[in-house]
């Protein structure tokens, strides 16, 4: 395993061998990550996480307590998963039928928040910045910036990056950080704001 000098590993984790943890990241109680996965800078594993062989996770991004991110899994820098909310990697799962060849790639585009106990379906794209509500269930790509919520989940509105909800149409400025946007065909792009250095 490669452990980075700065990250820490409560003594109650275990990090397989040919894991990568990067620097200042932060593995926390009863965590188990498995040779192949790679966990970059600044992350935050809280209590009783799980991160399977062959995942891929960005920089400064926010795991909550009992999350599982399975082999098929993919978060970008800055993504936030909340507590107990659960990916899955195959559609169509028997406890007799071997699927291991079966497995649906889920991206989680940078800036995505994903709410306590909410499920994403293997498969699916989140968006640039999209917000997941609590205990929805995403089985579709999701657009970036938008706000999600129900079973199944469907959109409700536009999110700007900093976490503040956007005027219904997605065109407008962000009352509390001033970013701005413009929506086009149902597609909200970023126009100014903190994180333009980054579109």
């Amino acid at each position: 395993m490669s452990v980075h000098a700065t990250a820490f590993v409560h003594a109650s984790a275990y990090v397989d061998d040919g894991a990568v943890i990067g620097a200042s990241t932060k593995v926390w109680h009863f965590c188990h990550v498995m040779g192949g996965a790679v966990i970059g800078e600044r992350c935050s594993l809280g209590q009783n996480v799980v991160v399977m062989s062959g995942t891929h996770i960005g920089h400064n991004v926010k795991i909550q307590n009992n999350v599982s991110v399975y082999e098929g899994v993919e978060l970008e820098d800055d993504v936030f998963c909340g507590p107990s909310m659960v990916f899955t990697n195959v559609m169509n799962p028997r406890s007799h039928v071997s699927r291991k060849t079966e497995y649906r790639r889920t991206l989680v585009r940078r800036g995505a928040s994903i709410g306590a106990n909410a499920t994403i379906v293997c498969g699916s794209t989140l968006g640039e910045y999209a917000f997941i509500g609590a205990g929805a269930v995403v089985a579709a790509d999701v657009p970036a910036f938008a706000l999600m919520v129900g079973v199944p989940a469907r959109r409700i509105g536009w999110m700007c990056q900093c976490g503040e909800r956007l005027a219904d149409s997605g065109t407008g400025t962000c009352a509390a950080c001033g970013s701005t946007y413009v929506a086009t065909d149902g597609i909200v792009h970023q126009r100014t704001g903190p994180n333009m250095e980054h579109a």
